[in-house]
């Protein structure tokens, strides 16, 4: 099997192969395809500032307003007519936008996807930070870039010392812009009704609380995160009418045990954010907290994910990386951990987008 595949790539990797394939009718769409695949690649980061110009400048909303003409957009993005029409171009190619009728531009799919979606958006603007620590991803990956912006950012994420007020509500309000698409992915695929205290570690503003709460009236909540976070929650959950039946505890979990007794757990994007040892002392402390026969929910973007490995090998393996802390972990992976960790059983849900979210239910 080897000598067929290496035999494959000296082939595809041959320009006059290449050539052959490119001018032989049968295999020229594959080859134009594959041309096509190389070619996004590099233009890649060049079609994500696309996309931030667009988000920027509000343009997805300007056009669910009504198509016009590329005259009147560019006075209402205050831009010049050819700076416009540059945009306008370069939206429609990425669907953000849609050619119409009379030289007039409306939305695209890309762009009804962005409307009232302000997770999606919130991350757009965000990854200015990641790009900028990607500048030199060769110095990145050889640890000689120095301290990173995501670094800076999410200070919990290596250990470092704990964040302030001003730092908690940082990157709380972006993960809480982020946590409702999580949040309705989970839920839809796991019934919380059925249980009685759910315990969210790591559960920043409350987000993953209140929309649980929301779906169970009789469920009773509990937080468990940094202090700085945790007084977050405590507010969110005063604005939201929860706190008759949600309660915050301040805490590490590197270093300190849960709360004990509820009967359902939840881990919303934390592990991936962690390093092994990290992992595995948390995994214990969830089964040491569990009440009889409860459930812990591990719920993140897993790598090897069909249809999405690259989001989780490619996106969340650099994305990690500038950040300081975390590894991407299949499925698989993570449920041999948490065998390691005392769970007996665990089994793997469907999500509707899997891209998004997956999860892991483990008692």
């Amino acid at each position: 099997m080897d000598f067929w595949w290496s035999l494959s790539d000296r082939l595809q990797s041959s320009p006059r192969f290449r050539a052959i394939a490119g001018a032989f009718p049968p295999s020229r769409p594959i080859a134009r395809r594959r041309a096509r695949a190389v070619f996004d690649l590099t233009a890649g980061f060049v079609y994500s500032q696309v996309l931030l110009a667009c988000v920027q400048l509000d343009l997805p909303r300007i056009l669910l307003q009504g198509a016009a003409t590329t005259d009147a957009l560019a006075i209402r993005l205050a831009l010049s007519p050819a700076a416009a029409t540059r945009l306008l171009n370069a939206a429609a190619s990425l669907r953000i936008a849609r050619r119409r009728r009379g030289g007039r531009f409306g939305l695209g799919r890309a762009g009804a996807a962005l409307i009232d979606n302000p997770g999606v958006t919130a991350m757009i603007a965000h990854h200015r930070l990641l790009y900028d620590d990607l500048r030199d991803p060769v110095a990145l990956l050889r640890g000689e870039s120095g301290p990173t912006r995501l670094a800076r950012h999410w200070p919990y994420a290596a250990n470092a010392a704990p964040p302030d007020a001003a730092e908690a509500a940082a990157y709380s309000a972006l993960m809480g812009a982020s946590q409702a698409m999580v949040a309705e992915q989970a839920l839809a695929a796991y019934d919380v009704r059925r249980h009685r205290v759910l315990l969210d570690v790591g559960g920043g503003d409350g987000s993953f609380l209140v929309a649980a709460g929301r779906r169970a009236a009789g469920l009773r909540l509990v937080l468990f995160d940094l202090p700085a976070v945790a007084a977050l929650a405590q507010a969110r959950f005063a604005r939201d009418g929860l706190s008759a039946r949600a309660t915050v505890q301040a805490g590490n979990f590197c270093h300190d045990p849960l709360p004990a007794g509820a009967d359902l757990i939840s881990l919303v994007r934390v592990l991936h954010d962690h390093e092994d040892e990290t992992v595995r002392g948390l995994l214990r402390a969830a089964r040491a907290a569990l009440a009889p026969g409860g459930t812990l929910l591990v719920i993140e973007p897993m790598a090897e994910t069909p249809g999405a490995q690259a989001m989780g090998d490619a996106y969340f393996g650099f994305y990690l990386l500038a950040m300081g802390s975390g590894t991407p972990r299949s499925a698989r992976r993570l449920q041999a951990m948490l065998r390691a960790a005392g769970f007996s059983k665990s089994r793997l849900l469907a999500t509707r987008l899997p891209l998004v979210t997956q999860m892991i239910a483990a008692s």
